[in-house]
C-alpha cells in the first residue's frame, strides 16, 4: 500500500475534524439536504459526461493510487541485466525457463515474444501499443476524477444558492437568518472537501502512477530488444540507465561497483 496516500487522506480528514471539534460540534456541519445536492449532483454530472462502463471501471483504476508495491526502475534494470547475462551465455532459448517466474505480465509477454523469435520491430510495435492503451485507461480514470473534482465546488455553490433563496423567503424572521446562512454554506464546505481532499489529489496520484508505470514499461522494451539483439550486458544496462534521473543513475552505478568489488 502507498503509505503517503493513506496517511495524507487520514491526516487531512483528522485535522479538519479536530478543527471543528475545538470550536463546536460535528452536528453543526451535518446536513442531509446538502449531501443530497453535492453528492447527488456530482454523480449525476459524471453519469452525463461519461459512459456507465467507464464510471464503473474507474474504481479499479483508483486502486492504483493506493498501491505502493510497484517495481522501482533500478530493480527492473538489475533484473533485465541478469537476463541479458544468461541470454549472452546460453542463448535466448535459455530464457524460456525464466518466463514462469516473471510476475509482471508485460515483461513476461515481451520475453516470450523474443524467445519465440518474433521480429524486433514487431515486438516493439506490440509492446508500445500496449503502453498506449494502458495510458488511455489511466487517462480516462484520472479524467473522471478531475471532472468530479471540478463539479464538486460547483454543486456546493449551487446548494448554497438554494439555501440562500429559501432563507430569503423567511427574511421577515430575523431568528432564522443565522441558522439559514450556516446551512446554506455547508454545501460549499462539502464541495470543497470532496474536491480538494479526495477527487483532485487522487487524480494527481493516478497521473503520477501512470507516468511511473509507463517509464518501467519503456525500460522493459529497451532491455528486451537489447537482449534479443545479443548486446553486451553492460551496454544493455547503459541503454536502460538513460531513462533514470541522476540520483538513480548514481545509485545504480554504486550498486554495480559494490557487486564488482564483492566478486573480486
Amino acid at each position: 500500500m502507498d503509505i503517503a496516500t493513506i496517511v495524507g487522506t487520514l491526516l487531512g480528514v483528522s485535522l479538519i475534524l479536530i478543527a471543528i471539534l475545538t470550536q463546536g460540534s460535528l452536528l453543526t456541519f451535518w446536513s442531509l439536504s446538502s449531501i443530497l445536492v453535492v453528492v447527488g449532483g456530482i454523480i449525476a454530472a459524471t453519469m452525463i459526461n461519461y459512459p456507465l462502463s467507464q464510471i464503473i471501471s474507474v474504481m479499479k483504476v483508483v486502486k492504483i493510487a493506493f498501491k505502493g508495491d510497484h517495481e522501482r526502475p533500478i530493480e527492473l534494470i538489475e533484473k533485465l541485466v541478469v537476463m541479458a547475462q544468461k541470454a549472452r551465455r546460453e542463448g535466448l532459448l535459455a530464457l524460456d525457463n525464466e518466463i514462469e517466474d516473471i510476475e509482471d505480465d508485460f515483461l513476461k509477454r515481451g520475453i516470450q515474444l523474443i524467445v519465440d523469435g518474433t521480429d524486433p520491430e514487431l515486438v516493439r510495435n506490440i509492446m508500445e501499443t500496449e503502453i498506449e492503451m494502458m495510458e488511455e485507461r489511466h487517462k480516462s480514470g484520472a479524467g473522471i476524477l478531475d471532472a468530479m473534482g471540478v463539479s464538486a465546488p460547483a454543486f456546493g455553490m449551487l446548494g448554497t444558492l438554494i439555501g440562500l433563496i429559501l432563507m430569503l423567503k423567511r427574511i421577515n424572521d430575523p431568528a432564522a437568518l443565522g441558522p439559514g446562512m450556516a446551512l446554506a454554506l455547508i454545501t460549499t464546505f462539502y464541495g470543497s472537501i470532496l474536491a480538494n481532499l479526495i477527487f483532485l489529489p487522487i487524480a494527481g496520484k493516478l497521473k503520477l502512477r501512470s507516468r511511473e508505470e509507463t517509464l518501467n514499461k519503456e525500460i522493459m522494451i529497451e532491455g528486451i530488444l537489447s537482449i534479443q539483439a545479443g548486446e553486451n550486458p553492460r551496454i544493455v544496462s547503459e541503454k536502460m540507465k538513460a531513462f533514470l534521473n541522476p540520483l538513480d543513475k548514481e545509485l545504480l552505478d554504486r550498486k554495480r561497483e559494490e557487486g564488482m568489488s564483492r566478486e573480486a
